[in-house]
């Protein structure tokens, strides 16, 4: 694990002895302490797989290519596969809306197979289910061997479970973690030598917006952290969802270490925000590429109570540190990356990506983040207008 700067270490114990107040008003001393790195966007139009190979490979040639990245590997990459795959919204295709779609998933594997990885690993932790992520996909309609055809030794796993592990690996948070210590995970995570992060570009219902990093909280496998989880050893046959980290109402298994302060508020805005900072920084993320060709607004997905619409941002955000990818993503939306808890989207929770510069993983701030090919007025889709508009209706 990297370990970080004392001057970061300094900040991150200061922050747990002055008020929250006065930490949220000092934004410029987070941003200016956490590492910056390019974030590449592009205007893609349509899911036509030679435009998004041409796209994407401009795309990550801008921020220095994958050859030097993934040549000889194992090569991870965690897809967003949220809920069940028969949900709908306005009966479009999971794809359009709510998953990364499975044009961009064979194109992101064709792109890292030629580049030189040797095994690529398509992961996600599938939604109430211990079969193969190959059923999960066939049940959404879409064809898995097109993802298998996509390079050379592709395979799936569904990391909800102990999958083809024979134990799970442990991953620790440096300095101790926000809201647990350390995680206990399907083995894929800690087994690849690279790490990407293949998202879709959404507001979520608890976080405010869901992009790469919030991506990783679907790593948790439901055997130890869903509310069915077993109360001793993980169980293999849970089915349930991960409310037990939402909610706070229940421990994970106790074999798996517990959470650092049971009496730490039990709301999902406080929680998951945590949650997710504290796994990307125990399994960082190499790459992380969020794509809104198509996709839906008024939350995550079909089940959200709010008004929800497909749209056609037509747009790629892709770069190697996903805190400056995801600050980008936030301008493409129409919102301010520097937002903290009351303002959009995070008018219900805490900001990830404050509590991620706090943590030292990336800075949030525009102003410190080179953003190569598109700029981000040319490629941005107002979410944050739309939303705006939508509360506005319901009062």
């Amino acid at each position: 694990m990297r370990q970080l700067q004392s001057r970061r270490e300094w900040l991150l114990q200061t922050a747990t002895v002055v008020s929250g107040a006065w930490l949220a008003g000092t934004s410029w001393l987070r941003a200016a302490v956490a590492p910056t790195a390019p974030v590449s966007v592009a205007r893609c139009l349509t899911y036509d797989p030679a435009e998004l190979l041409a796209t994407m490979e401009r795309m990550f040639d801008r921020i220095g290519g994958l050859k030097s990245l993934v040549n000889g590997k194992t090569v991870g990459i965690k897809v967003n596969l949220t809920g069940g795959p028969e949900s709908r919204v306005n009966d479009q295709p999971v794809g359009d809306t709510h998953y990364t779609h499975p044009q961009v998933i064979a194109a992101t594997v064709h792109l890292i197979g030629n580049a030189g990885a040797r095994r690529i690993r398509v992961l996600e932790s599938a939604m109430s289910t211990a079969g193969p992520l190959e059923e999960h996909m066939l049940r959404a309609g879409w064809q898995p061997r097109d993802i298998l055809g996509a390079a050379a030794n592709v395979e799936f796993e569904n990391t909800n479970f102990l999958g083809n592990g024979k134990k799970y690996s442990r991953l620790k948070v440096p300095n101790g973690g926000l809201l647990f210590p350390a995680y206990d995970v399907n083995h894929s995570y800690e087994d690849c030598d690279v790490y990407v992060s293949l998202a879709k570009m959404k507001e979520h219902s608890t976080s405010g917006i869901t992009l790469s990093m919030k991506n990783n909280f679907g790593i948790t496998p439901a055997s130890i952290y869903g509310s069915g989880a077993g109360k001793d050893e993980p169980d293999e046959n849970s089915r349930s969802s991960r409310q037990m980290i939402h909610t706070g109402a229940l421990q994970p298994a106790r074999s798996a270490p517990q959470e650092k302060d049971p009496k730490s508020p039990r709301e999902g805005g406080y929680r998951v925000p945590r949650a997710v900072v504290d796994l990307v920084a125990a399994r960082p993320i190499d790459l992380a590429i969020v794509e809104a060709v198509r996709t839906m607004t008024g939350g995550e997905g079909p089940w959200v109570r709010e008004a929800k619409t497909v749209v056609n941002p037509g747009v790629i955000v892709a770069g190697r540190n996903p805190v400056t990818t995801d600050a980008v993503c936030m301008a493409v939306m129409g919102f301010d990356p520097m937002a903290d808890r009351g303002s959009p989207p995070f008018e219900t929770c805490d900001s990830t990506l404050r509590l991620a510069e706090e943590a030292g993983i990336g800075t949030g701030d525009l102003k410190r983040i080179e953003v190569v090919g598109s700029r981000i007025g040319q490629v941005r889709f107002d979410f944050a207008g739309i939303r705006k508009q939508r509360r506005a209706a319901r009062t």
